[in-house]
């Protein structure tokens, strides 16, 4: 058990680097753009966009992507079970693209941005480079090629930096002095953030063109037998993706409708740069899931898989918890990353990260119905959850502004969680070590309320040494606890070496 372990470490470390390196330049970039557009209101497009991003991804690729997981380790001819979902994201993708660019004035009229075809049009690009990219990335990691993947994934974001630097930060600074030059004739005021979406389609034009060899070195064949199995098995995942979307990103969508025209876009700038204050928490679920997926695939005939399971399970809540911790507990510092006028509402970044680490735990508990081929349980538990998150939004975000949309997020994953887990217990039963899971969950959230205690302290400088006193006790705690078992499993370890 011991080496499967490591690999799903060493692969959650590699595609860490694929994904955290890129999220966290992106992330600390979009937290820079409140330094650059000042007044929340400024932000509010570029959250609202990138909201629907988030959720048009999932209808351009229904599912496909895990249906290719799934196939691939049943399938003796795994091209030509790629190729037919390749071919399939193809046709869809073109057709869905034609539609949305011709009636993108009046989509952008719908959301009150009439003046902003162009973004729409730019979105739309993206969305579709990102689907083509799907299914070669999907498959570099069930080949287990993990060191490009990453190296793809970093220079993605590169590009991203540079074109997005080159026009919000030296373009943007010439024209604003009137600078008789090339880098002010650049910049077009009337863009503004919109430049952020041209950079991100360049970036991704750019990594289509290093995919390429992954569109090639196979026969394109399209297997409509094999079509309709794929389909069926994804289309339960598409409507579970679109209600995971209205648990993530449904709330940054609603709020300016839900608030006064006076207020709402500046709620909403605010809401989108504090949501980024959970970004290590987002992150490491992220490189997490990269890794997990076409791993617990792999090995779920392995005698010990549901005991793996369990023991990833255990060690995946002790680190989100530490990073809950350590991230609360340093607020006063990472705080400084966004300006001034946008910290009104750091309020939401305890709430959210317990939300993220309550999806992460979520997405740990879904592969039972992943594994067992039922994905209708997870789009009804997905549902369920989306329910909440629409009833709390529209219930109280009116009166609470943002603080609604994050105890809407947590509500809705805390209940997904728990729903996912006693279904899962019945038709795929793992027993997960309940006790230290809690334990160490708990002692996280137990040193954050105890932080309270000295937060009226006026130096920064020793409430930051509490708070960090409590990180380094938790580690110390933990290294107590758990020692017996790490050392348990080390002999383990040792035992299986020689027993092979």
């Amino acid at each position: 058990m011991s080496d499967p372990l490591k690999k799903l470490a060493g692969q959650t470390v590699i595609y860490g680097l694929g994904s955290i390196m890129p999220r966290i330049i992106n992330y600390l970039f979009s937290l820079a753009l409140t330094y650059i557009f000042k007044t929340p209101s400024d932000l509010a497009s570029n959250t609202e966009f990138y909201a629907y991003i988030s959720f048009v991804n999932i209808i351009f690729t229904y599912g496909m992507e895990t249906a290719f997981f799934n196939f691939s380790n049943k399938h003796d001819d795994k091209n030509r079970v790629y190729s037919t979902a390749l071919i399939s994201i193809f046709c869809s993708t073109v057709s869905l693209s034609l539609i949305l660019c011709l009636f993108s004035q009046n989509i952008a009229e719908l959301m009150k941005y009439p003046d902003n075809q162009n973004f729409v049009i730019w979105c739309v690009l993206i969305v579709a480079t990102d689907t083509f990219m799907a299914l070669p990335f999907a498959r570099l990691r069930l080949n287990n090629n993990a060191k490009r993947f990453t190296i793809l994934k970093i220079l993605n974001v590169t590009v991203y930096l540079m074109v997005s630097i080159f026009y919000l930060v030296f373009a943007k600074n010439a024209y604003e002095r009137n600078e008789d030059s090339f880098l002010a004739l650049c910049y077009n005021p009337q863009i503004g953030v919109g430049y952020a979406f041209l950079a991100q389609l360049a970036a991704n034009i750019f990594s289509m063109l290093l995919l390429s060899k992954e569109f090639t070195g196979f026969a394109y064949v399209f297997d409509k037998e094999l079509w309709k199995q794929l389909y069926k098995y994804a289309w339960p995942l598409l409507f579970l993706g679109l209600a995971g979307m209205i648990n993530e990103t449904f709330d940054r969508i609603i709020l300016k409708e839900l608030l006064p025209a006076d207020i709402g876009k500046t709620e909403l700038g605010i809401y989108g740069a504090c949501y980024k204050i959970a970004i290590l928490m987002t992150i490491f679920i992220q490189a997490f899931k990269y890794a997990a997926e076409p791993f617990f695939f792999s090995r779920a005939n392995d005698k010990d898989a549901k005991a793996l399971n369990a023991l990833v399970m255990k060690y995946f809540v002790i680190f989100c918890s530490f990073l809950f911790l350590g991230t609360m507990m340093n607020i006063d510092i990472i705080k400084i990353v966004i300006s001034e006028k946008y910290r009104a509402g750091l309020g939401v970044a305890p709430i959210l990260l317990l939300a993220n680490l309550f999806l992460g735990v979520y997405f740990n508990l879904s592969i039972w119905y992943k594994l067992t081929g039922q994905t209708k349980f997870g789009a009804v538990i997905t549902i369920i959850g989306a329910v909440i998150t629409l009833t709390i939004n529209f219930v109280f975000v009116a009166k609470y502004s943002y603080m609604a949309c994050a105890w809407a997020t947590i509500a809705s994953y805390g209940i997904m969680m728990i729903i996912s887990y006693f279904l899962g217990q019945k038709y795929y039963p793992v027993k997960y070590n309940l006790r230290a899971i809690s334990v160490f969950f708990f002692m996280a959230l137990g040193f954050y309320f105890l932080s309270f205690a000295w937060r009226g302290i006026e130096s920064v400088y020793l409430r930051l040494l509490l708070n960090n006193l409590l990180v380094l006790l938790f580690v110390f705690l933990f290294y107590k606890l758990e020692f017996v078992n790490l050392k348990k499993f080390k002999q383990t370890t040792g035992d299986n070496n020689q027993s092979n």
